[in-house]
């Protein structure tokens, strides 16, 4: 069984999932003190606007999406639920902490080599959220997120890993790791959680389709973990490469390895929507289905190895405990 926001379902009713969305992206502490900025936190309009948006991907063809928003990025699974309740599609939700550095001063300040001491409780939070549920909503994570980005694996970063790997061992639940690709953060990532006691097959190296280094990215499948090709329309890495680069990878036999994604959000008030419809203009949910698998198909990926990135990788993913 699968857990979603609106329940668990069997793997078979996955269908096609994109392994690393968000629905929202929230700055609580922003919106209780400013509330008349103009990037307008209304519960109401803000739910129907995500489910339309997920109606539109479903009528492509996608059934699910994970939706990695954890603590740092500002969770807030009753909006998540309320969407759910409004759409088709599934929604797969995460338990972690999202940060590059220093833990949240919530966690910072307790715990083995803290200022104030005390009991470590990230395992037992994240543990909480996959066995209970989050909050009262009875919603349960179906992910585990954490971060090994440029900063490398500071002491903040070591506990969370700690904390994430034990939550992994208690639940079964898999883990994505955000990571930097230029400086090849994915492998930092694989050897601490292996340390851990990890299978490297549970973890998902995010954003790993931002390098077009072919071997760093077989190194990383080869040792066992799944390839995050999750930011599609974020053209930093641009279309072309990212698509060149799935294309490499299937040509090689890593179908099996790989999964595909935006990292994109119905509603993130972290950046002006402007500015990156004009940087980005393919930043949103439909990229993948209208315009990726397309091209992807036009290069020689077949139909098949779509099928295998996009429904059955998902499903060993996340149905495998």
């Amino acid at each position: 069984m699968i857990e979603t926001a609106n329940g668990a379902i069997g793997d078979d009713e996955l269908g096609a999932t994109l392994m690393h969305e968000h629905v929202f992206g929230l700055s609580p502490e922003i919106h209780w003190n400013w509330p008349d900025l103009p990037e307008d936190w209304d519960f109401d309009r803000r739910v129907r606007e995500a489910a339309d948006k997920l109606d539109e991907v479903k009528a492509l063809g996608i059934d699910t999406i994970v939706d990695l928003t954890v603590i740092g990025l500002g969770r807030y699974v009753p909006a998540i639920a309320a969407v759910a309740a409004l759409t088709d599609v599934r929604i797969v939700v995460s338990t972690g902490i999202y940060t590059y550095d220093a833990l949240p001063p919530y966690f910072a300040n307790k715990g083995p080599e803290s200022m104030f001491g005390g009991s470590d409780r990230m395992a037992e939070f994240f543990v909480r959220d996959i066995t209970e549920g989050i909050g009262r909503t009875g919603v349960r994570a179906g992910m585990l997120k954490c971060a090994v980005d440029r900063p490398g694996v500071t002491t903040g970063i070591a506990r969370l890993l700690t904390a994430i790997a034990s939550a992994h061992h208690d639940t079964g639940t898999p883990i994505t790791v955000h990571t930097d690709s230029d400086n090849r953060r994915g492998l930092d990532a694989q050897r601490e959680l292996r340390d851990r006691g990890v299978d490297l097959e549970r973890v998902v190296i995010g954003h790993a389709g931002d390098s077009t280094d072919l071997d760093y990215l077989r190194t990383l499948a080869d040792a066992g973990s799944w390839l995050g090709m999750d930011r599609f329309g974020v053209e930093f890495t641009s279309f072309e490469d990212r698509v060149a680069t799935v294309v490499g990878l299937c040509a090689r036999g890593y179908a099996g390895r790989m999964v595909l994604s935006h990292d994109a959000y119905c509603f993130n008030d972290r950046v002006d929507p402007d500015i990156v419809a004009q940087r980005h203009p393919n930043y949103r949910y439909p990229h993948i289905p209208t315009d990726v698998l397309p091209e992807l198909r036009r290069r020689g990926v077949s139909d098949e190895q779509i099928t295998t990135m996009m429904v059955d990788n998902p499903r060993a993913i996340l149905a495998s405990r």
